[in-house]
């Protein structure tokens, strides 16, 4: 269905359609299971396609259907914070390292430092993923007119996760 609404707003092909729920989110590629979402899950879409221009999109929110766990609401607001301190560190000639350090630094000063197991962020383009990526190994700096993503994420393994 998400597919389908993908290209119906315009895509010309739907390329990724991740929804991972409960401790599914805890994987950051989770793949397609026969597991149902229930009340209190957090649930991590992560969505994008190819426009009929070539140029492709990413999308990654999360949900909570109904009540949310406590414990995913501690950690989601350190995972928001640290989304907008990176952000707010993006600038030209600032290296992708940077950025990935500002996401990563505050995550760990929350005490999830372990629990943040993925790249903060990827280029967005011609690809999906692509240049630059913004990774605590990549010293290349920021220049006018990339577009990338920053979402940073903490995974509880076998619970769930946020990005």
């Amino acid at each position: 269905d998400i597919a389908e609404a993908i290209r119906a707003e315009g895509h010309a092909a739907a390329d990724f359609v991740i929804i991972g729920s409960g401790p599914n989110g805890a994987s950051p590629h989770h793949e397609v299971s026969d597991r149902v979402i229930r009340p209190g899950d957090p649930v991590v879409v992560d969505i994008g396609g190819t426009s009929s221009a070539g140029y492709c999109s990413d999308a990654t929110r999360t949900y909570v259907i109904g009540e949310p766990p406590q414990d995913f609401l501690a950690y989601y607001e350190v995972l928001q914070r640290a989304q907008s301190e990176a952000v707010a560190g993006v600038r030209p000639g600032t290296s992708c390292a940077s950025v990935d350090a500002v996401a990563r630094q505050v995550i760990t000063d929350g005490g999830y430092g372990e629990l943040f197991i993925h790249r903060t962020g990827h280029g967005i383009g011609l690809q999906t993923h692509e240049h630059p990526y913004i990774a605590a190994d990549n010293d290349l700096p920021l220049e006018p007119g990339m577009a990338f993503s920053v979402e940073p994420g903490i995974y509880l393994p076998g619970r769930h996760g946020a990005r």
